[in-house]
């Protein structure tokens, strides 16, 4: 529209849930791993990147994906077929549907990072924009959510191979680092022990 500014215009954020791993470590996928409430990782996860602002929500599914679909109850899913690569498959799903779509960003959150809710994802969300690079930080240590504006997606995919996801890429890129240990932990648990710690 002639005469608008686009620094005014709010950028729509897709959220890109990762919960397609085996977890090998945790005897099985963490998609279906249930907190102390009962409620599985998959779809508190999911419902934090929904209530923290995402405009629309992807969760991307591999191992045991049946079982996991099922607990979304119909929410918005894709498989990836190549999980077994690493995260790099996974997330080249994820933002394959971004580009499909209208969102001018993604923030990609991890479905094994239970103490990281809504709070930590809106204030990732306020940094959202096309050039965008921003991750979350835990007392100055790079974590889960991360923010990527459009304007990376084209190279961030041609980067991605095996189980790194974009963790070179930002590195690199010099992302953003924006503290939110005020809110979480940011921890990924990865095994029964870390659970049962929680």
């Amino acid at each position: 529209m002639a005469g608008r500014n686009r620094a005014d215009e709010r950028v729509s954020v897709l959220g890109i849930l990762l919960a397609a791993g085996q977890g090998t470590r945790m005897g099985q996928p963490k998609a279906l791993v249930r907190g102390a409430d009962g409620v599985p990782w998959l779809v508190s996860s999911r419902e934090a990147l929904v209530e923290g602002g995402c405009d629309r929500v992807v969760v991307v599914l591999g191992a045991e994906a049946g079982l996991a679909a099922e607990l979304l109850g119909g929410h918005a899913h894709v498989v990836a077929d190549d999980w077994g690569e690493g995260m790099s498959a996974t997330l080249r799903a994820g933002l394959r549907i971004a580009e499909g779509g209208d969102e001018e960003a993604v923030l990609i959150h991890l479905v094994d990072l239970p103490d990281v809710g809504s709070e930590v994802i809106r204030r990732i969300l306020a940094h959202a924009a096309p050039d965008a690079l921003v991750r979350a930080a835990y007392d100055d240590h790079p974590g889960h959510p991360v923010l990527i504006g459009e304007d990376h997606w084209r190279a961030l995919m041609a980067s991605l191979g095996g189980d790194e996801g974009a963790k070179h890429y930002l590195a690199r890129h010099r992302a953003t680092l924006v503290e939110c240990a005020d809110l979480a932990t940011g921890v990924d648990i990865d095994t029964p022990a870390e659970y049962e710690a929680t």
